[in-house]
């Protein structure tokens, strides 16, 4: 329910605060007043609107599905859109895209107009006639179905791609192969890249370490003359044998013998090699990986026919089930179809519209079956229907599937669905309105004596000057506003006691 609305400088609204209770919420006021615009602002919150308002606010009660955006469901959700330079829009002090917040609010709010013809899709007519069923062995029958079809999906969509492999086998086949005589050819080593690496490093230094080794060996030459002068200089000697002691060591530990077998051509044909398999999967660990991946790849391929004949045995298995559990389905569908229908025209006769006619008929499966509802009226279908027709047809499903289901969760917006009706045409819809407004609140802008006086808050939208405003009408000050609707701007005595006898019901 939308409990609270504040609108600011929104065209001839300088600011305007409302506050709405469950049920029936009629808007009158002469031509001009502000009554469609009022609605545009209070739909603008939702991004069911564009708006020209500097800043629209609405306190919501829905338990809005909002998980996905990251915004969390307080007790009252608060809708808010400002404009500036840009539109921006907010649900709970966060931030928005016009797209999300409209998709978050369209859940709850419908805006009934001839372009959106949303309650007829055919899974609602489906869910319709799954809870007139109400037995539960039906239910389990759902449940069945919409397990076999969900497995079918998964088979029948392997299936579909070896249908398709198989149109390319041979192409996929050679492709595996080359890349299998490609890795193989090279047969690369974990970490080997690297390894050599380090061989062609100590390979490129060989020849200068052992030139200046044999630079540094001449100091041999002179070790004894060393020593003899420190002896007749009477200097301890001990240090610079071990200095000479510990440089013979170290000598000793820098073998170069190990890289005298090693070729060094062939380092580098393998280091270039190698680099052609990083380049194209990035690692040798990563070649190896591809290599038993199309090995088995290969396998399969070799062996798609088998896997191919197991898929279609499945196939035709899980088609069959899925054939016998949605026929039992649409059976029982069927025997509550004219039940469906007779209530639907049960509301159509009050609205006085002929009756439709309500037909299953077979269609591709999903998880709902393999039903399909055309709707006809008069043998016209829904898109060759006038605006009025479809919105007081929509009317007449909207109460069916509440008085069904016992059950409502949103707004109904409605502009003038009563226009250019006679009197009885206008009451019935307003009759309608009432049962639908246990289950759902309603906003609608009427012409009509009929509905505006069956609302349980009715609020006038005025206009003086160019400065428009709206205020919630107490119950004495209804059936002047009545009565101005039935005689004009001078209300006459017989008018008035038409309107008090209107909202005496």
């Amino acid at each position: 329910m939308i409990q609270r609305v504040v609108i600011k400088n929104h065209l001839s609204f300088n600011e305007a605060e409302l506050n709405f209770k469950p049920g029936l919420s009629v808007f009158t006021g002469v031509s001009g007043a502000g009554k469609s615009v009022l609605m545009s602002a209070i739909m603008s919150v939702f991004g069911l609107a564009d708006s020209e308002a500097r800043m629209v606010e609405a306190d919501v009660l829905f338990d809005f599905d909002m998980s996905e955006y990251g915004i969390e469901n307080e007790g009252i959700n608060a809708f808010k859109m400002t404009k500036t330079n840009q539109t921006r829009y907010f649900i709970n002090a966060q931030s928005i895209s016009k797209k999300a917040i409209t998709q978050i609010a369209s859940n709850h709010i419908k805006y009934l107009s001839a372009k959106q013809v949303n309650e007829f899709e055919n899974a609602r007519f489906l869910t319709l006639l799954d809870t007139l069923v109400a037995d539960e062995k039906h239910k389990n029958n759902i449940l069945n179905l919409k397990e076999i079809f969900a497995e079918f999906r998964h088979i029948k969509a392997d299936l579909d791609r070896i249908n398709e492999e198989e149109n390319r086998i041979e192409e996929l086949k050679e492709f595996a192969k080359f890349e299998i005589e490609k890795i193989k050819a090279i047969n690369p080593k974990k970490d080997e890249f690297d390894e050599l690496m380090q061989i062609k490093k100590r390979l490129s230094k060989k020849d200068k370490i052992e030139q200046a080794w044999a630079r540094a060996e001449q100091i041999y030459e002179y070790e004894s003359s060393v020593i003899n002068a420190l002896n007749i200089s009477e200097i301890d000697t001990s240090f610079f044998e071990d200095a000479m002691n510990e440089l013979r060591v170290a000598k000793e530990s820098l073998s170069m013998d190990e890289l005298d077998d090693v070729d060094i051509e062939s380092v580098l044909d393998r280091i270039e090699a190698l680099n052609t398999i990083i380049k194209r999967y990035g690692s040798e660990e990563e070649a190896i990986s591809v290599l038993k991946k199309r090995e088995e790849e290969l396998q399969r391929y070799e062996n798609i026919s088998f896997e191919k004949t197991q898929l279609q045995r499945n196939f035709k298995e899980i088609a069959q089930k899925l054939d016998e559990i949605s026929s039992k389905v649409s059976e029982s569908r069927k025997s509550v179809l004219n039940k469906l229908e007779n209530m639907i025209n049960g509301f159509l006769k009050e609205l006085y519209m002929s009756d439709v006619s309500l037909q299953i008929k077979p269609k591709v499966c999903d998880e709902l079956g393999c039903d399909e509802i055309v709707l006809t009226l008069n043998q016209t279908t829904l898109n060759k229907l006038s605006s009025g027709e479809t919105n007081r047809l929509r009317l007449a499903f909207i109460a069916s599937e509440s008085e069904i289901t016992k059950s409502g969760n949103g707004v109904i917006i409605l502009d003038e669905i009563d226009a250019n009706l006679s009197g009885k045409e206008a009451m019935s819809i307003a009759n309608v309105l009432v049962k639908i407004s246990k289950f759902y609140q309603i906003f609608a802008i009427s012409h009509q004596p009929q509905l505006s006086s069956k609302a349980q808050s009715h609020f006038l939208v005025e206009k003086v000057g160019e400065i428009s405003s709206v205020r919630q009408l107490k119950e004495h000050q209804r059936a002047d506003e009545l009565a101005r609707m039935i005689s004009g701007e001078i209300v006459s005595k017989e008018a008035l006691d038409f309107a008090k006898e209107l909202l005496r019901g």
